[in-house]
């Protein structure tokens, strides 16, 4: 059995993989100090309960957090007896190497994002995360991770909306009936909602120019599903990208060990 962890900004997924599906699903708060044991205890009883419990042999992580990836490391060695591939290290390798300017460092979620869309829908891609930051990725046609785009996150500029101007609320991110508010609100949450879709076409449409080619959009993230009701940009909506991508890293390695 394969452990995928994705370590986020904000939370950190765990996915048990049998080698054909994904038996279960976990997220957790990313939290620096939090030590193995505690990972440990907390995804033990989780596998009891839904009674997947499993013998982990093999584990990946990807992590845009570095501060968490000792623990985690930790937790696969003591607990489950294997040393994981850490996505970004030098012996975890990618089926193909991304183009970037010399010495720039790629966050590994982005490059376990351009795996997963590359073998989904060819090359070519723009793979849009809403997480943390909303980041844009460009996928080559032979699926190499070429460059792109960050910006803020939605949760993120809302944070930031609240705390710097005291009259304003702290709102959820939801469509907004119409564009024009009644109330601050509904003002805010129609800013929110259609300046990222305003901000997402924008980029694309960018994009697009200087690849001058046809270019498929993939949008993958907790946010994605929302704000596809605001635009047809989406070719796809993927929930497990990333999980999808570093099983497919896991196995590359395997393959070419």
């Amino acid at each position: 059995m394969l452990l995928a962890i994705d370590c986020g900004n904000t939370n950190t997924v765990f996915s048990i993989w049998d080698g054909t599906r994904f038996l279960s699903t976990w997220r957790i708060a990313t939290d620096h100090k939090r030590t193995a044991d505690e990972y440990y205890v907390w995804l033990r009883s989780l596998m009891t309960m839904t009674q997947t419990e499993a013998q982990i042999t093999e584990a990946i992580i990807s992590s845009t957090v570095p501060r968490v990836v000792f623990n985690l490391r930790v937790l696969c060695d003591r607990y489950f007896n294997c040393r994981p591939l850490v996505v970004g290290k030098p012996d975890c390798r990618l089926p193909v190497a991304p183009r970037v300017d010399q010495g720039t460092t790629v966050g590994p979620d982005r490059l376990v994002n351009t795996v997963g869309a590359h073998d989904r829908h060819g090359g070519d891609l723009i793979v849009v995360d809403f997480g943390t930051a909303t980041t844009f990725d460009v996928v080559d046609t032979d699926g190499a991770y070429v460059g792109g785009v960050i910006a803020p996150g939605v949760n993120l500029s809302l944070e930031a909306l609240h705390m710097a101007a005291a009259a304003l609320p702290h709102i959820d991110v939801a469509k907004p009936a119409k564009a024009i508010g009644t109330n601050t609100v509904a003002c805010m949450q129609s800013g929110v909602y259609w300046g990222y879709v305003g901000l997402v076409e924008g980029v694309v449409r960018e994009v697009r120019r200087e690849r001058g080619r046809p270019t498929k959009v993939i949008a993958t993230g907790g946010l994605a599903s929302l704000f596809a009701q605001g635009t047809d940009l989406f070719h796809k909506i993927e929930d497990d990208l990333t999980m999808h991508g570093l099983v497919l890293i896991h196995d590359y390695n395997k393959e070419t060990a």
